[in-house]
């Protein structure tokens, strides 16, 4: 195992390091921290926490992950971040561990980009490929679903969720749900403008696929259709409804159903989990 670690850097001798691990000059790592093979720190980087990081991972000077979450109601239990393998944390991000809700994990998945001074509030979930822009502002329990991608300086509301493909244009405040393969913009509660084509085809869909989702995209949002008449519009053409147009409908019948625009704000006042079900969750 081949591990190099600057002198001027601080690591416990408790934390676990895979092989080909790097961590430059004035990096703190804590002891319950693990990281994967193939890790880069660069210099000045901390993390903390009951934190477990994937392969190879970059981490930028001043990239803190694991910091205790910024909820007033934490007391200080052994609550965690997970991240997964070849991801990238530029200059200044921020991932704080995860509160004494839900399952008190906040993850990070795969091939993901945050860029300088993005922040991953407690308890998030950013899946995987997808691209956080500089200034970027996650709070907490936010998911940010596959490919999707949010411009500099859109702050998202606690509890969102940002849905696969879809795209946020920059500066936007983001206090709803935005559906899968939309675009939205705007600064203050941003409006569905138009399709991520651009992100659909650079993802190789079917254009047949694309099609539907334009005019699922016209009914729901020029037209007004509810997501039931737009469903039923659907089905009368087809027995079988493609995978991405399910998703699309599914997406937008939790949102309508949820609080405030947030399909997943039901579960705001809801406690930590027990084990069995953290375990369950994760074999997921």
């Amino acid at each position: 195992m081949t591990v190099s670690i600057s002198p001027l850097a601080d690591v416990s001798p408790r934390a676990e390091l895979g092989s080909d691990v790097t961590i430059g000059p004035f990096c703190v790592v804590g002891p319950h921290v693990v990281i994967g093979d193939g890790c880069l720190l660069d210099s000045h980087v901390s993390i903390q926490g009951h934190t477990t990081v994937g392969t190879r991972n970059r981490f930028w000077p001043g990239a803190v992950i694991g910091a205790e979450p910024q909820d007033i109601g934490y007391k200080d239990g052994p609550t965690r971040v997970e991240i997964g393998d070849e991801n990238t944390f530029r200059e200044g991000v921020t991932v704080n561990r995860g509160a004494d809700k839900e399952d008190g994990v906040t993850r990070i998945g795969h091939r993901n980009f945050l860029m300088a001074n993005a922040h991953v509030a407690h308890n998030c979930h950013v899946f995987n490929n997808t691209i956080l822009c500089n200034g970027v502002l996650l709070g907490g329990h936010v998911h940010v679903h596959d490919f999707a991608i949010v411009s500099g300086n859109s702050v998202v509301h606690h509890f969102a969720t940002i849905g696969t493909s879809a795209f946020v244009s920059g500066g936007c405040r983001v206090p709803q749900d935005i559906a899968p393969f939309m675009l939205a913009a705007g600064s203050d509660n941003p409006e569905i403008m138009t399709v991520n084509l651009v992100g659909m085809r650079r993802r190789g869909f079917a254009e047949s696929s694309i099609q539907q989702i334009k005019q699922a995209f016209k009914l729901l949002y020029r037209e007004h259709k509810s997501h039931a008449v737009v469903r039923q519009h659907f089905e009368q053409q087809t027995s079988e409804l493609p995978s991405e147009l399910m998703l699309l409908l599914d997406f937008v019948e939790r949102s309508a159903q949820g609080k405030s625009g947030r399909a997943r704000e039901a579960i705001r006042n809801q406690p930590q989990t027990d084990s069995s079900s953290v375990s369950q969750r994760r074999a997921a």
